[in-house]
């Protein structure tokens, strides 16, 4: 193996998760993806995948060669593209991961100026309502809402982003003296379900004091803007990012409540693998996500 493109062609099987994946995006026949397969394990004399009519899994080799593969392959592709960019500015493909409403919102338009603005470069943009769940790998840039948990990911700050807790002002109307988070337990509550997350435990702080509070819920969902919606129609109390309620706030639809606790923050970041090497495309985008979220991101302005 002393070229890129068997490399190439193992990730496009894993990334495919099945042979047959793997023949439609490579435009070829299974019995040709199947046959030069057995060519690149004959050649490395390693068996690689390890496959039956209804499942696929890399040996643990063949999951080693991916692994330290793509990395090169990044690499060589971040040294052409560099050297490409030198004479006729950014190419490539940038793929970029991120949560649902957010990316909706926010992200998309600033992806669209970005392409247009870099012509050669094409973007693919997946929305997830679990993005750090996905592979990682696949992507160029992550982008996340709130604390990272354990990760080999690098983290580039993008925006501040508060965490309120809001009702209606109809729901307010029924339970007016709130005055700590421990009321919280009596009330009607919506929990957004994400990351993993404890969600039905909500924590706050005022000063050196801490509180938190196990809420009770009849309404649980993956959508953020599903529970939006719900509190605005008055079903119930929600813990919600600043850059999702800010406008309902503004508007009325929603009551900030608590304002001296505060939860905590949920901070814009995006992730990459790297902090060295980047393509110049990813490095060029970072940077313009981060301007165009200054001096203050749109939901303080």
């Amino acid at each position: 193996m002393n070229d890129s493109s068997d490399i190439r062609f193992l990730l496009a099987i894993r990334d495919s998760g099945s042979l047959v994946a793997a023949a439609r995006k490579l435009e070829l026949s299974p019995s040709a993806v199947t046959q030069r397969l057995q060519q690149i394990e004959k050649k490395l004399d390693t068996r690689l995948v390890d496959r039956t009519a209804r499942r696929l899994r890399f040996t643990e080799e063949g999951a080693l060669l991916c692994r330290r593969g793509a990395e090169l392959v990044q690499q060589l592709d971040t040294l052409f593209e560099d050297l490409l960019a030198r004479r006729s500015g950014l190419v490539g493909t940038l793929k970029v991961n991120a949560p649902l409403g957010f990316g909706r919102r926010y992200l998309a338009p600033v992806i669209a100026d970005f392409q247009q603005d870099n012509p050669d470069v094409d973007i693919v943009l997946t929305l997830s309502d679990q993005p750090l769940t996905e592979t990682a790998d696949r992507y160029d840039l992550v982008v996340h809402i709130g604390e990272l948990p354990a990760s080999n990911l690098v983290g580039y700050a993008i925006a501040p982003n508060s965490r309120f807790v809001c009702a209606s002002p109809s729901l307010m109307k029924r339970f007016p003296n709130l005055e700590n988070p421990d009321d919280l337990a009596k009330l009607p509550c919506i929990v957004l379900r994400e990351n993993n997350e404890d969600v039905s435990l909500w924590q706050f702080r005022k000063g050196r004091m801490t509180r938190s509070v196990r809420v009770s819920s009849k309404l649980i969902c993956n959508d953020g803007e599903v529970i939006r919606r719900w509190a605005c129609e008055g079903r119930g109390v929600i813990l919600r990012s600043e850059w999702d309620v800010a406008d309902d706030i503004a508007q009325g639809n929603l009551v900030r409540l608590l304002p001296a606790w505060k939860a905590r923050d949920a901070d814009v970041i995006a992730l990459t693998h790297n902090r060295a090497g980047l393509p110049a495309r990813t490095k060029h985008f970072m940077r313009y996500l981060q301007d165009r979220f200054k001096p203050q991101p749109p939901w303080r302005t």
